[in-house]
């Protein structure tokens, strides 16, 4: 009898944390090798056990659903650019770009937060610790909001420590570079057709990319326009293809600067989200994403500053005004 082969290996593993956590030398070693795999093949992982408070998480996605419903006219005082904080709206941004693509801007709107707690330098304040911008038409958002920042920034860190031990380092190889770190966290929402409009040619919810930071860890929701990840037909991948989907679980991919301070050994994870599917005009999915950097100033691999770096890459997907 012929066996019929079963559908190919995910190249994104999942991950226990808390398996990994309170496990033994064995198990901790098998998880760090499967992670080092992950990375250096895709950039990306799943991770359960994470702790993340799941009624928290639908808590922040029904409170901001009921601020991007609101009529532009009531959003439009909170509207700001890549990389500040407010209301990202149709047309702000277009992620393509910082690969050096002519892209149309990405079909979403964004809530956009990011660190805020002074360091006491009052340059480096003045451009990457400056207050949040809470609606007034949700109030109940911003101690969402903060809980969940909170345990994403404790998760962030215990995710740095895994990967030290992935790369045969110290735990605090990465950690001790975020002591005050930035980071960003951006509630996308991405509407429907009637929404947003029919894709442009070349044009997705969010156009293909890497990030910029260390880690990204994100919450999404299952969808036919959804997350796509790119393996590099070059190295045995395939090109893109829908990025697994466990219920409860994070996505985490490496980031630019993750790449970077490992000399290229792991891959920042290049990703894009399609646009809202033919077959299901309708659909509307929600993502929270939060980006984990390092103190400023920090030099990572052959980068000087790592925060000359992320500048430069806000800028370049800074659709403002282009549309």
């Amino acid at each position: 009898m012929t066996e019929t082969a079963g559908p190919p290996a995910s190249p994104v593993p999942t991950v226990d944390l808390a398996r990994w956590r309170a496990g033994g030398p064995g198990t901790r070693r098998e998880t760090a090798a499967a992670v080092d795999a992950a990375l250096c093949a895709t950039g990306f992982l799943l991770v359960t056990g994470h702790g993340i408070d799941a009624d928290l998480r639908d808590r922040v996605r029904a409170t901001a659903r009921t601020f991007f419903a609101l009529p532009a006219a009531e959003k439009q005082p909170y509207a700001t650019e890549v990389g500040g904080r407010g209301w990202l709206g149709p047309g702000a941004e277009a992620n393509g770009a910082a690969e050096g693509t002519a892209t149309p801007p990405d079909m979403k709107e964004s809530l956009s937060f990011a660190s805020e707690e002074p360091t006491g330098n009052p340059a480096v304040d003045a451009e990457w610790f400056l207050p949040n911008i809470w609606p007034h038409q949700v109030p109940a958002l911003r101690t969402d909001v903060q809980d969940l920042l909170a345990a994403l920034r404790a998760l962030s860190d215990l995710l740095l420590t895994l990967l030290a031990e992935a790369l045969g380092a110290g735990p605090d190889h990465f950690t001790r570079h975020t002591a005050h770190p930035t980071w960003g966290f951006n509630i996308n929402w991405y509407p429907g057709t009637r929404t947003v409009g029919e894709a442009a040619p070349g044009q997705y919810r969010i156009g293909p990319h890497t990030d910029f930071g260390t880690v990204t860890v994100l919450d999404r929701q299952r969808g036919k326009g959804g997350l796509q990840i790119w393996t590099d037909p070059a190295d045995g991948g395939t090109g893109w293809q829908d990025a697994p989907y466990v219920p409860g679980s994070l996505t985490v991919n490496a980031g630019d600067l993750l790449a970077r301070w490992t000399g290229g050994r792991w891959r920042s994870g290049r990703h894009r989200v399609l646009p809202p599917p033919s077959d299901a005009p309708a659909e509307e999915l929600m993502s929270l994403v939060y980006f984990y950097e390092c103190d400023p100033g920090t030099r990572v691999g052959t980068l000087a500053d790592s925060h000359t770096y992320l500048r430069g890459q806000l800028a370049a997907i800074n659709a403002q005004g282009t549309t």
